[in-house]
């Protein structure tokens, strides 16, 4: 799709910092706003889970790990009464608990219970299928090659549903070197947010040593992972620098950075807040391209543009490449009497 050119509204947000020095536009500076970006619909269903819970149980409610990868999100949500906790360990006996977007092992549910607590399960429901794919596979006997981060939260929840038939393979280089018990009996899934290249090169390595391995009934990287990269693929190709707003333990971000360079942006660099953009990092730089990781609010976005419209980009050019307008309904326990999610996947 070719980029089209629009206004944005620049919003009255105070700076959290001096603003960057103030440069005279001289018409050659611009910036290309990738979209989508931001929020996906699991993000904003957790979100929205969080702040539903406080209204209807008052607070605190407690969190078990960040609810999403963001550390401006979790921050807000802490103001309002949430408590996140590592474990449920942590939580009072008989309070209420959300489980993170990124899902849980059977043995967390098994543990929370055991407390007496009243567990509401935010669980991104793309999450939730490749759980469901990998207690398919194991009851068949299979033994199934996770491909993700060991240690990821999301990757801890989906190996916990068969702890017994999951080997995690880390990166392309450890499909060379994986042992499987039968090579006839081999499937791959995939955590959800990872590099879409990265991952086919580590299932063409898997499949050039075991030929049998099959393929998970559909894709496991979401919908919105693989919209946010080919964006950015379309953008780093103009731009000088790439500027990706997301937190560090953000995986879908941290990609996000690593597609900019490897598709031609000269420079890339991740940031939580505006005020942690460099001066030099601008220095000749002419084309700016933006983007945010998939737990990012586009508040954050708005306000990164004001501040490089005051050192000079303020011609500001979409380029979208998919439309998204998927909604999840909330977890089964806040439904009765709440709308729906109506914030959906903030482009």
């Amino acid at each position: 799709m070719s980029a089209t050119a629009v206004s944005l509204p620049l919003p009255r947000i105070p700076s959290r910092r001096e603003r960057l020095q103030d440069i005279p536009v001289d018409g050659a500076k611009k910036v290309l706003l990738a979209a989508p970006r931001g929020y996906c619909a699991g993000v904003d269903r957790a979100v929205i889970t969080v702040e539903k819970a406080l209204e209807r149980y008052g607070d605190p409610v407690y969190v078990r790990k960040q609810i999403v990868h963001n550390i401006h999100v979790v921050r807000e949500l802490e103001s309002k009464g949430a408590v996140f906790v590592e474990e449920v360990d942590e939580v009072p006996e008989g309070a209420h608990v959300v489980f993170s977007a990124h899902g849980v092992s059977p043995a967390v549910v098994d543990s929370a219970a055991e407390r007496g607590l009243q567990a509401i399960d935010a669980t991104c429901p793309l999450v939730t299928k490749v759980h469901r794919e990998a207690v398919r596979f194991a009851r068949d006997d299979y033994q199934i090659l996770l491909v993700g981060h060991e240690g990821h939260e999301e990757v801890e929840g989906t190996a916990g549903e068969a702890p017994d038939n999951v080997t995690i393979v880390n990166s392309p280089e450890e499909a060379d070197t994986i042992v499987v018990d039968d090579p006839s009996k081999l499937v791959w899934l995939s955590q959800t947010t990872l590099s879409v290249d990265e991952t086919m090169e580590t299932v063409h390595r898997l499949r050039a040593r075991f030929p049998d391995l099959q393929d998970p009934p559909s894709d496991d990287i979401c919908y919105a992972t693989q919209n946010r990269q080919v964006a950015i693929k379309k953008v780093a190709k103009d731009a000088d620098l790439v500027i990706v707003v997301g937190s560090a333990n953000s995986s879908n971000s941290v990609r996000l950075v690593e597609v900019a360079l490897q598709y031609g942006a000269k420079a890339a660099y991740r940031i939580d807040y505006p005020d942690e953009v460099r001066q030099e990092w601008l220095d000749g730089v002419k084309t700016i391209g933006i983007t945010s990781g998939a737990s990012v609010p586009d508040v954050l976005v708005q306000e990164l543009m004001r501040e490089l419209a005051h050192a000079g980009y303020a011609d500001i050019e979409e380029v979208r490449t998919a439309e998204e307008d998927l909604i999840f309904s909330l977890p089964k326990e806040l439904r009765t009497g709440v709308p729906r999610g109506g914030r959906g996947c903030a482009a």
